[in-house]
């Protein structure tokens, strides 16, 4: 019933298991020899398919990475930065970002509203940042609360609102001329990949001249900036160090149990932790944490571009089988946006009919019947067998839909992109 893959072999090569995310706690897999020169001088590493399109944090600790690089971590104290791989793991980010100094936290909002906290300290004063971008919708008010900001949401207009610009920016920006009715614009936050889209890096580099020339800082969400540098073909800190501070997730993409780190100048990283720990969020023996994120930025890092490749097969494929379901956002890396309007397949039909045969989870069993949109998100432990079981059920149920002459009630030529759009996180 179920097959086991080869750890280090290219995504072509490994073995699929089709119900792998039902048996997922079940399946010791046997490690195999690496097929990948990158993996080559690393122990062979146990590894489990998980077939789960929800997002890329949900990628599972092999027992190996427990075993062989948690197990036997360092055990000091980080709240008295006594932990040598928490500070091995900060100060090799820190240097992959071109900054000064990291702070390894728990999460990428807990990152990001320190980054504000720290950088912040005399209100009133505004940020911008895009309407979509996740330290707006997701982190639960977290910028008015923690730094008493105002924020301006910033639409974007130029290129097709694929990215927002410095000319979007000039909309939104309050400037500090002594009018005491406003909050002036201090603060500038970015986010690349923002829903799996890459902002450019000349784009990038206009808004840090921009923000030069009005006095205000620059921060980047960079949760998936890793995914990012990989699509664009550059060097990380090509993107990070244009920035006064960055986040940087390491559960997402990269693959870690938990994590996010916050590069800076060493005064911000100095203040951050100070407020990390008003926040509740230092901690202790971290080391088994920081040691599992270090080798996963080392060794899942390499593997994105093949989960960007799988990305682009997956959204082919559906476009190619959905009689009518469409894309409705670029496929740049990790992300794919269904929409099956067009094709009548329910959302819900479609996600029971791939847990149910295919041991697939895209979440939303429960959909209304009007919900036609949701996002795939891909990751190391996503192969190509469970990418073609997923672009086959769309087109099995996209036929039995046009025998059955069902059309969707969102088939009314309506653009998705002008539909009011769910949570991307979609109903679990």
């Amino acid at each position: 019933m179920s097959t086991l893959i080869q750890p280090w072999a290219s995504r072509g090569q490994r073995l699929v298991s089709t119900r792998a995310f039902i048996l997922i706690n079940k399946v010791n897999v046997t490690p195999a020899r690496s097929s990948l020169a990158t993996f080559s001088s690393l122990p062979a590493l146990h590894q489990r398919i998980v077939a789960d399109f929800r997002s890329d944090t949900l990628t599972k600790p092999t027992d190996a990475m427990i075993k062989e690089v948690m197990l036997n971590a360092s055990r000091g104290d980080d709240v008295y930065e006594e932990d040598e791989a928490v500070r091995s793991l900060e100060h090799h980010v820190a240097q992959l970002a071109g900054h000064e100094a990291g702070l390894f936290c728990a999460s990428g909002t807990m990152t990001n509203q320190l980054a504000f906290k720290a950088s912040l300290l005399t209100p009133p004063a505004s940020i911008l940042c895009d309407r979509r971008s996740h330290v707006y919708r997701y982190e639960a008010g977290g910028l008015a609360s923690h730094s008493q900001l105002t924020v301006n949401p910033v639409q974007a207009v130029a290129n097709k609102g694929h990215h927002i610009t410095v000319q979007d920016l000039e909309r939104e920006f309050v400037g500090d001329d002594g009018d005491v009715h406003m909050a002036p614009t201090r603060l500038i936050s970015l986010e690349n990949t923002l829903d799996g889209t890459v902002m450019p890096l000349q784009e990038v580099q206009a808004i840090r001249r921009f923000a030069n020339e009005n006095n205000v800082r620059l921060h980047l969400d960079g949760a998936r900036i890793w995914n990012a540098a990989v699509a664009a073909g550059c060097d990380l800190k090509d993107y990070t160090q244009e920035f006064d501070s960055v986040s940087l997730c390491v559960s997402k993409g990269i693959g870690a149990p938990i994590g996010s780190v916050l590069v800076g100048d060493k005064g911000l990283i100095k203040k951050a932790r100070h407020f990390r720990k008003m926040f509740g969020g230092g901690w202790r023996q971290a080391g088994g944490l920081a040691a599992a994120a270090h080798w996963c930025i080392d060794n899942v890092w390499p593997t994105m571009k093949e989960t960007h490749g799988l990305a682009r097969h997956l959204a082919e494929g559906i476009e190619r089988v959905g009689r009518g379901a469409s894309i409705y956002q670029p496929v740049e890396s990790n992300m794919v946006f269904l929409d099956l309007a067009g094709s009548g397949v329910l959302l819900r039909d479609l996600s029971k009919k791939l847990l149910r045969e295919k041991g697939i989870r895209i979440g939303n069993e429960d959909a209304a019947e009007g919900q036609t949109q949701v996002r795939l998100v891909l990751h190391w432990q996503i192969n190509r067998e469970a990418v073609d079981d997923f672009i086959e059920v769309v087109g099995v149920l996209a036929e039995a839909s046009a025998r059955e002459g069902r059309v969707s009630s969102g088939n009314d030529g309506e653009n998705s992109n002008n539909k009011k759009q769910q949570s991307v996180y979609g109903r679990r």
